[in-house]
């Protein structure tokens, strides 16, 4: 069943809507918002299977690092309804093979990773426990890192706005919001305080080809906010920085490196480039979760490639000659050298280095 409201969503606030959210207990299904849909439709799906789960997250119903991990923890207690049988080598059986199906749907964000394993690491140290009960406590667990998102958005929140001052200009690209994460966000997080402390910002939001996830979301969550906002195309960014407009650049990201090298939406690299060009700070804000320490750099950071339609015939208008060839990567990685700093709920990593990613990471935040 879905629930659909046909509404108008300029008076709604972001603040009010939930990304996803569990309904009943270890019998119960993941409602999300189906975000291929906004601005123009507000949709709430229900996930009642692991295949449904799946699916929002390859089909971008779901999207964003953050969102993506909470999702899949979600699909791991949904997967459990079935197939466990009576003992439990059949329950744990069923766990490797739902984290498994689940890990295929999105390569590179890494928070995905991040929380099959840490619901998978909870069931192997708990082996005496019945289905019954573990299933139970995967549940708290799921719950457990989406309420720990919530908190670690607050925190980027916190410290990136002290790196904004009052009247700023800010670029972001693509959505790295509340859409993204549990609610409040990871760049966006950093406006939404930085308004609440008075600072009068402006943000220019890039569309964020080929599928606009700045102009359909970003825009959107701001407007909901009342926090000011000029969208502009991808191509224009470098213009907007040359007329002095920009004081200062925050994107999210789906995976870091251990030396900082970030991944994130394709065109992200060309801002960083931009950014550095006309001397204007460049800030990733990202959780801790979002870091990927086996990986000596963003050379090792698998970049999805998406299907051409997504280019040729987006949102179901072709644009380009039946035939042609096309290349899609779904992301780029920014080198750390064009990184001013790495905004976490543990503090701000600057220099952005292999030993200041680690000693911040080593915190206990604030």
């Amino acid at each position: 069943m879905e629930e659909t409201w046909n509404m108008n969503l300029q008076n709604r606030m972001a603040s009010d809507v939930a990304t996803m959210r569990w309904i009943g207990g270890t019998d119960g299904y993941l409602q999300m918002i189906d975000q291929t849909l906004l601005p123009m439709e507000f949709r709430e799906i229900e996930c009642r299977d692991v295949e449904t789960v799946w699916e929002a997250i390859k089909k971008l119903r779901v999207r964003g690092a953050p969102a993506i991990g909470i999702a899949a923890a979600y699909g791991l207690v949904i997967a459990l309804q079935t197939g466990t049988g009576n003992e439990r080598v059949d329950f744990d059986q069923r766990l490797t093979e739902a984290a498994t199906y689940l890990a295929e749907s999105r390569p590179t964000a890494v928070n995905l990773f991040w929380a099959l394993d840490r619901l998978q690491n909870l069931a192997a140290s708990l082996p005496a426990l019945s289905n019954t009960d573990m299933h139970t406590r995967l549940l708290e667990e799921a719950k457990r890192i989406e309420q720990e998102d919530l908190e670690m958005c607050h925190k980027i929140g916190e410290v990136g706005a002290e790196l904004l001052s009052k009247g700023d200009g800010v670029l972001t690209h693509c959505n790295a919001g509340g859409l993204a994460t549990s609610g409040g966000g990871t760049a966006l997080s950093v406006f939404f305080e930085a308004a609440r402390q008075g600072k009068e910002i402006r943000v220019y939001a890039d569309e964020t080809r080929p599928l606009l996830q700045g102009a359909r979301l970003t825009t959107w969550e701001l407007m909901q906010r009342s926090i000011p906002v000029t969208l502009i195309t991808d191509s224009m960014a470098g213009w907007v920085m040359q007329e002095q407009k920009i004081q200062a650049v925050v994107t999210g990201a789906d995976r870091i490196a251990a030396n900082g090298d970030s991944a994130n939406k394709i065109g992200t690299y060309s801002v960083a480039l931009l950014a550095r060009l006309h001397e204007i700070p460049f800030y990733i804000a990202a959780p801790s979760s979002t870091f990927d320490l086996s990986l000596a750099s963003g050379s090792q950071i698998p970049i999805e490639e998406r299907l051409p339609e997504e280019i040729t015939n987006g949102f179901g208008k072709q644009t380009a000659p039946v035939g042609v060839d096309v290349y899609n990567p779904a992301f780029d990685v920014t080198p750390a050298k064009y990184i001013s700093g790495i905004i976490t709920e543990r503090g701000l990593i600057q220099p952005v280095t292999t030993a200041e990613v680690a000693r911040v990471l080593s915190t206990d935040g604030y």
